[in-house]
């Protein structure tokens, strides 16, 4: 066995997480995840394979993917990506003229759109032209007699002025009403991607409200955060099943940890939180910014 096999090995048994757990948030084969721990790379279909398999295997266990790699490298600094990455290549070519092919096709139904839509214009203010008449005009000119008798008070007193001589008071004018100050609602935007971690920031409350519905196997661990943006507390670190549920309601800001991102549905302060819809691992800051 390897040495950085051995390090994925016993941090897998120290989190409590079987290799039948592993294949299910990773979607890796077992007997892959057994060829990594004991460094018999051979078995893997490639070296890229071998790279991205070693990658989903630390992130899924809590380990840092980049110093993993690095030791990988290290150990194996003679290993060259082969046939998988030409294919790759391949199939970006084949994709990149599909995509030529499609937006030719887009922009040829654009334009007959748009000519289409002058003609429509077009038509649609000649045939109003033609079939205008006097009589249209009628209701703008009763409409300005009205408001001509809104604007003259000397002629609402006449009008309401009885046979005695008696003239009817004007009704008195009710104040305007005060609008009154609304709270601020509670906001949680995206900020930024930096360093594969998705930055959102939540203002308008001074709790931060997170709920969590799981609907596959799901590694998940969460922290609290300091002010300065450094963990403070660990509050949770788990692999959840389908149809799991769980909830946090802190006063600072928090980290997620999550290993297979279509496996989770976020909820933060009642906004849904896109995390995606692979099967992929996923790090998100949420940043709760109080007034």
């Amino acid at each position: 066995m390897s040495d950085l096999g051995n390090i994925l090995r016993k941090t897998r048994l120290e989190r409590k997480i079987s290799l039948d757990d592993l294949q299910e948030v990773t979607k890796i084969r077992k007997r892959y995840l057994e060829a990594i721990e004991e460094g018999n790379y051979k078995v893997l279909p490639g070296s890229f394979y071998v790279r991205a398999f070693i990658k989903s295997y630390a992130e899924a266990v809590g380990l840092d993917p980049t110093e993993v790699l690095n030791m990988y490298q290290t150990t194996n600094p003679s290993l060259i990506v082969d046939k998988p990455v030409v294919e790759t290549i391949r199939t970006n070519r084949t994709s990149v003229r599909n995509t030529e092919k499609l937006s030719r096709w887009a922009s040829s139904v654009m334009f007959i759109c748009f000519i289409l839509l002058i003609f429509g214009i077009v038509y649609y203010y000649t045939y109003k032209n033609y079939k205008g008449t006097p009589a249209d005009q009628k209701p703008s000119q009763t409409q300005s007699s009205r408001i001509t008798n809104s604007t003259n008070p000397s002629s609402s007193v006449k009008s309401n002025a009885s046979g005695d001589g008696k003239v009817a008071p004007l009704p008195t004018p009710t104040p305007t009403p005060v609008p009154t100050q609304t709270p601020a609602a509670v906001q949680v935007k995206f900020s930024n991607s930096e360093k594969g971690v998705d930055n959102y920031t939540i203002t308008g409350t001074a709790n931060l409200n997170i709920k969590m519905k799981i609907t596959g196997a799901c590694w998940i661990r969460i922290d609290s955060l300091a002010a300065d943006g450094a963990k403070e507390n660990m509050l949770r670190q788990k692999l959840y099943n389908a149809g799991d549920t769980d909830a946090f309601d802190l006063v600072s800001s928090a980290y997620l940890n999550v290993g297979a991102a279509s496996a989770l549905e976020l909820n933060v302060n009642g906004t849904v939180i896109p995390v995606g819809d692979t099967p992929n691992p996923k790090r998100i800051q949420l940043n709760l910014q109080k007034n």
